[in-house]
């Protein structure tokens, strides 16, 4: 055992009969003393510095581990003996920003707060960041039961801790639903709402686009909608930067929910719409962090789409503060980005996490390594570099990592007309007209794959006797609307 210390008054000295090297020494260290892993105690220094630490590290030959921080010892999450893998954030080296307490609080404290998704990754933990910011009430609104009540009893445990006068209200049911999420607005007087529901995984989207549509864009709706009738002041979508030149069903269709909210803001003023538009985020369901980990963990190998693919990252926590203090600065229709920092080479990342758990990339150079890196190609809708804003008109607002972007939208008149049609089309399940309409819109669509539809082509591969083209009437709810569609399966 040896001790390393960047303090040039330690050098050469000993703690309780350990010794203490310099930095420059570790390799060297490693060899005479028989070192099998790295411990970091740097639970006060900045990200920063922690990612330059592990800069240096990289390339030893053993695993890199953490201990806990005195925080974490003092509220009692973690015990002194358990040791953390180095968390993905401290490879990214970004700090967060302290939020601004005025406007975290500013649509929350004391007001009735609905979150729709509340069960999801990215709605839980804006569910944990309003409880600190005291509500009079926290409705959950949640699809999933387990998801619901999971998120329930964790925040009940929370308010109990902390002493706090809040309400929660756990209530199951689904966006799709206008009349479900008005009565539930009217009936707890909902003041601000945060719409996180959504179907966000891109392969998935790609295989039911219908449901995806459904979901995205037409639950976005109903809940705007919803919330003029009941009288709420504040709504803000949870967009994503798959919703700027979107190459995905999933993306269109977000970039879809944006443009229904900003027709909308046109129309009315009672309720204020904005939209936060953010990269991936660690730790929510299908990241590639913890994938990456349990591959790692397991022999590999690590599956990476292309070599050449980045993506940008944030933490849940930040990213859910940056929401909140974005929902506080709109003033109707706006499009805020959040700074997500530098983007990231997944292939780099993977790589970085098999050297620091010890270990040695195999690949043509290093054939007798641990671990390969697997390219499995680029899936359905997926592109390799993610954007966040559309146009160039871009504005700095009161926060250093929240810009606000103005950007193409349409009247409502011709929002709805589009909407009765996409539900005319949902309903007769014409998929390809359904992609050939987001195409239209002002979403900037660049779809360029085949469907693909998992129904479409089953109808197609099982030769079920669905016939290649189909003559479909397609009535718009209002009765006017009257469209000839031909759908083509195969």
């Amino acid at each position: 055992m040896v001790f390393v210390d960047d303090d040039t008054t330690l050098h050469r000295s000993t703690i309780l009969g350990v010794p203490v090297g310099a930095p420059a020494q570790i390799t060297s260290l490693i060899k005479s003393h028989n070192i099998s892993r790295i411990l970091l105690a740097l639970p006060s220094v900045s990200r920063a510095r922690r990612r330059e630490v592990l800069d240096a590290l990289e390339e030893l030959p053993i695993p890199v581990q953490s201990i806990p921080g005195m925080s974490d010892l003092v509220d009692g999450s973690m015990r002194i003996d358990e040791l953390q893998d180095v968390k993905i954030e401290d490879l990214l080296g970004r700090d967060p920003v302290t939020p601004k307490a005025k406007l975290m609080q500013a649509n929350i404290k004391g007001k009735v707060v609905m979150v729709t998704g509340a069960g999801g990754s990215i709605g839980s933990e804006l569910c944990r960041q309003i409880v600190t910011c005291e509500p009079s009430m926290l409705v959950l609104f949640e699809l999933s039961e387990f998801g619901l009540y999971s998120i329930e009893q964790e925040l009940s445990s929370l308010i109990k801790q902390q002493e706090l006068d809040i309400k929660l209200i756990p209530v199951m049911g689904t966006v799709q639903r206008r009349s479900r999420l008005e009565t539930v607005m009217k009936a707890f007087k909902v003041q601000t709402v945060y719409h996180a529901a959504a179907y966000k995984h891109v392969p998935l989207v790609e295989y039911n686009v219908v449901e995806g549509v459904r979901n995205n864009v037409f639950g976005t709706w109903y809940a705007a909608e919803a919330a003029i009738s009941a009288g709420v002041e504040t709504f803000v979508l949870i967009s994503t930067d798959k919703a700027v030149r979107p190459t995905n069903v999933m993306g269109a269709s977000k970039r879809l929910a944006e443009l229904v909210l900003q027709a909308l803001a046109q129309r009315q003023s009672a309720t204020r719409f904005c939209m936060v538009r953010f990269g991936n985020v660690l730790g929510s369901s299908g990241s590639v962090v913890p994938l990456f980990r349990e591959q790692i963990r397991k022999g590999g190998p690590i599956t990476v789409t292309h070599k050449d693919i980045i993506r940008y990252f944030m933490t849940i926590p930040e990213a859910a503060q940056l929401v909140l203090q974005a929902g506080a600065m709109g003033k109707g229709g706006d499009v805020f980005v959040l700074d997500m920092g530098e983007p990231v080479k997944i292939a780099d990342l993977a790589k970085r996490m098999i050297h620091l758990m010890g270990l040695e990339v195999k690949d043509d150079i290093h054939p007798n390594g641990d671990i390969e890196i697997k390219f499995t190609g680029l899936r359905p809708g997926e592109k390799l570099y993610e954007e966040l804003l559309i146009g160039e008109k871009v504005r700095e607002t009161a926060h250093p990592r929240i810009m606000a972007a103005d950007e193409v939208y349409l009247t409502w008149p011709e929002m709805e007309s589009l909407l009765l049609q996409l539900d005319a089309l949902c309903d007769s399940f014409a998929v390809e007209h359904i992609i050939e309409l987001l195409r239209r819109a002002p979403t900037g669509f660049n779809y360029s794959c085949a469907s693909s539809d998992l129904v479409v082509k089953a109808g197609c591969d099982a030769e079920l006797g669905l016939p290649s083209v189909v003559n479909l009437n397609v009535v718009a709810d209002n009765g006017k609307a009257v469209t000839k569609v031909q759908q083509k399966y195969c």
